[in-house]
């Protein structure tokens, strides 16, 4: 069986804020900006991985979201406990300083020698998504 990684999906509630994020800052390319009814979806990824694609969506507007749930979801995106992910570079000294001197990412953790062997660092992004960066080696 050979299954790869095609899309992951991150909430974002500003769509401006969520691209100057992931494509100034981190440097992704924007494979596609779709809007509909007022709100716009966003494929970014790495131009180095054409395949593979975080999608940016408006929170909660699945079919079935109830108003509870939709309230739920906006809370928690708002403490940055709703979504995340797990990205990694060559240089986490080098991606650390862009991210820090950017005024598009929170600070959440300064790059650190990790006690299961992983050095990364982490930040939210304008949604209070947790991006966890980790150095490879």
């Amino acid at each position: 069986m050979n299954i790869t990684i095609a899309q992951a999906y991150l909430p974002q509630d500003d769509p401006d804020a969520a691209l100057a994020f992931y494509r100034d800052t981190l440097g992704f390319e924007v494979r596609s900006d779709v809007g509909y009814n007022g709100l716009r979806w966003i494929s970014v990824g790495p131009a180095d991985q054409p395949d593979v694609s975080i999608v940016l969506h408006p929170p909660a507007v699945d079919p079935g979201i109830t108003d509870d749930e939709r309230r739920v979801i906006t809370e928690m995106m708002a403490k940055g406990t709703f979504a995340g992910i797990n990205l990694a570079t060559k240089d986490l000294d080098s991606v650390f300083e862009r991210l820090q001197a950017s005024e598009t990412a929170e600070v959440v953790q300064e790059p650190t020698d990790q006690p299961y062997g992983v050095r990364d660092c982490a930040f939210r992004d304008p949604a209070g998504n947790m991006i966890r960066i980790a150095e490879v080696r």
